[in-house]
């Protein structure tokens, strides 16, 4: 316990942790770390991009109208945006009816009588709406650019597309190199609900070998599941209401400040910071906790063999076997303390340096 508490102290002084609970051994048993994408990997709130008008009179104004509508009392990452891009044009928001939220797909309201759907192309096929070759021709220069477009239809006929942009997190691209230079992992993981080509291009930009794209949320528990029985030990890092069942299902369960409250209350570790940066200092203070552990076992073990060999080879008395008992407590309380005395791994080590290079990555 007190070669855990100078660890947890270490950790506090450079990053506060909550829900930090006893089990911070099993981060070192951890070989294969799994991302969730949004709001973890990129800002947790994307960019209106562009809004595109497919075959309408209507305006690009009042499709973005429409759209933050029907959104209106959604609370996730896109929808924000869209309210957001509502707002910066002083769009006043419509009366929305009969609101059917269709987790991973989109969503369908009656604005005026009309009903509105605002979703993703899985979610406009579900609902057996025509999808022009315009529509699937913008749609791939949105992925090209790893945009995500948002489809909005009135009535039986899509009408625009909100296209959206993530921005990486500033630290995420380090955060990676970093973690993929620690012994211990073997194997990164992006678990994703966009498309193939923006997920691949994510995965290349932040050198990533592997990845899972058009994930429905689900899916992600299962996607765990699945990495376990290969023998994999999971360390998930999200931050979503949708997250909650891989959070759990995973050896280790990590989120951010600022996360959903489900995420928060779900994770074992909660980065209070609300950044990724001191990511691998956790597992590089694992690792050091560990090694602490089996310093503090093999003084133990040490003091005892030396207190058992005294009696049979100089016929030491109870005194003295007492005395070596009590050096070996001292030595062993000293190596606890020893974290207390060390500095924390410092961010300009060679550990923590950038690698200019990437790799390709590789579908799952």
């Amino acid at each position: 316990d007190l070669a855990l508490g100078h660890r947890l102290e270490a950790l506090a002084c450079r990053s506060p942790v909550a829900h930090f609970n006893a089990q911070i051994d099993l981060l070192h048993g951890v070989d294969t770390i799994a991302f969730d994408k949004t709001g973890t990997l990129t800002q947790e709130e994307p960019e209106v991009w562009q809004i595109h008008r497919f075959e309408t009179e209507l305006t690009e104004q009042t499709i973005l109208q429409y759209a933050a509508s029907a959104e209106a009392k959604q609370t996730h990452p896109i929808a924000r945006a869209i309210l957001s891009a509502a707002r910066q044009q002083a769009l006043e928001l419509l009366p929305i009816d009969d609101a059917q939220y269709k987790v991973g797909y989109g969503l369908q309201v009656v604005i005026q009588g009309q009903v509105v759907r605002v979703g993703s192309f899985r979610f406009m096929e579900m609902e057996q709406l025509s999808i022009s070759a315009e529509i699937l021709e913008q749609a791939g220069q949105a992925s090209q650019q790893t945009h995500t477009l948002v489809l909005v239809a009135i009535g039986p006929k899509v009408v625009g597309g909100i296209e959206l942009a993530a921005a990486l997190r500033p630290e995420a691209i380090q955060v990676v190199h970093q973690l993929r230079q620690l012994p211990q992992i073997k194997t990164l993981y992006i678990i994703s609900g966009d498309n193939e080509a923006a997920t691949s291009q994510l995965a290349q930009k932040l050198g990533i070998d592997h990845y899972f794209a058009e994930t429905l949320p689900q899916q992600k528990a299962d996607l765990i599941e699945q990495l376990q029985k290969e023998g994999r030990s999971i360390c998930y890092i999200g931050d979503g209401i949708n997250d909650s069942i891989a959070l759990r299902k995973a050896q280790v369960s990590v989120s951010l400040r600022g996360a959903s409250t489900v995420a928060i209350d779900t994770a074992q570790i909660v980065l209070m910071d609300g950044h990724l940066q001191q990511l691998p200092l956790l597992f590089e203070i694992a690792q050091s906790f560990r090694r602490n552990i089996n310093w503090m076992f093999a003084v133990t073990i040490a003091t005892m063999l030396v207190g058992i060999g005294s009696i049979f080879l100089f016929h030491f008395g109870l005194v003295h076997i007492l005395i070596i008992n009590k050096i070996g407590l001292v030595g062993a309380v000293g190596v606890a303390m020893w974290p207390a005395w060390q500095p924390l791994p410092s961010h300009a080590s060679p550990l923590l340096q950038m690698d200019p290079t990437h790799h390709e990555p590789k579908s799952n």
